[in-house]
């Protein structure tokens, strides 16, 4: 299905992810957070999201989920740019209750994660979707099942939920193979599958209808740039895939076993080295950051990388 099929309420293109500003004493920095909201979308992204990995929502007390929620809110409405809202949660309840709290916002989705402390079964599963339905039943959902999820659906597992739970209107999905992508487009019609930001080219060309995009971490406007090449069928977009994927590989991912950090670092220092925004590398306690020593070199190495963003 291509992008123009899909309904009207789905989401589309490049999203930006929001991002916490923390400041030396390990808060939110709540005053540059939201700047940064305000720089995201006003970059040109077709949407921002809130409390993604890139948001640390795994570190947020229920005062600061909905403080940010909020200002997500605030800024995005007033900016005229569509936002969705990340109720994901560990806990269940505490993810329904979330979406209970949220869905008089405004947003255009809510996304969640499956409850990871114990992995759900298929009914498990059911249950908690359906439930997080009925809390918001206004708002669409969409479905954020990442690689490291200690449940990962199946495509037939998502036609199955989505069966029962039709108010599921996109997926964010780490994407796979042809084969993944012939089952993709023949099973799950209507349905908005975003594919990471460093497959955007491709994914787009085998029917996926946009990312959450780890490439707007390091530059909002060069993602939308990169995103309107792929609508337009430029050759050079693929050349600009192969380069976004040789940055990380040799600059971004070493990171990870260098510092052993998580996603959620490698991100924060992609953003921290763009330099679009009031953001550094420090995430919130306990977890380790990139060591701020790191950020000019890969900041120079991203300007060497994509002149053209810089």
């Amino acid at each position: 299905m291509s992008i123009a099929e899909l309904p009207a309420n789905a989401p589309r293109g490049t999203w930006g992810a929001v991002m916490l500003a923390i400041d030396s004493n390990g808060r939110i920095d709540w005053n540059a957070t939201e700047e940064t909201i305000g720089r995201l979308a006003a970059s040109g992204v077709d949407g921002i999201y809130s409390n993604g990995t890139a948001c640390e929502f795994h570190c947020q007390t229920e005062t600061e989920f909905e403080r940010l929620s909020g200002l997500v809110a605030a800024v995005a409405s007033r900016a005229g740019v569509p936002f969705q809202i990340g109720i994901s949660q560990s806990n269940p309840r505490v993810a329904r209750d979330r979406a209970a709290r949220v869905q008089q916002l405004g947003s255009s989705g809510l996304q969640f994660t499956l409850p990871d402390w114990w992995p759900p079964s298929d009914d498990e599963v059911v249950r908690f979707a359906s439930g997080l339905a009925e809390a918001a039943p206004d708002v669409p959902l969409i479905l954020y099942n990442p690689p490291h999820a200690k449940r990962r659906l199946t495509i037939a597992g998502i036609v199955a939920l989505r069966a029962v739970v039709p108010s599921i209107i996109g997926a964010k999905l780490p994407g796979g193979g042809e084969e993944w992508f012939t089952e993709m487009r023949r099973e799950l019609p209507g349905l908005s599958v975003f594919v990471p930001g460093h497959t955007l080219a491709s994914g787009y060309a085998q029917g996926a209808h946009g990312s959450y995009s780890n490439v707007a971490c390091l530059s909002p406007t060069g993602a939308v740039a990169w995103w309107s090449q792929i609508q337009a069928g430029d050759p050079a977009a693929t050349e600009l895939q192969t380069r976004i994927q040789s940055f990380m590989m040799d600059h971004v991912i070493p990171f990870r076993t260098r510092y052993n950090v998580s996603d959620a670092a490698l991100d924060k220092s992609l953003a921290a080295a763009g330099g679009w925004a009031p953001l550094g590398p420090r995430l919130l306690w306990p977890y380790t950051s990139v060591p701020d020593e790191e950020i000019p070199i890969l900041a120079n190495a991203a300007r060497r990388s994509f002149p053209e963003w810089f």
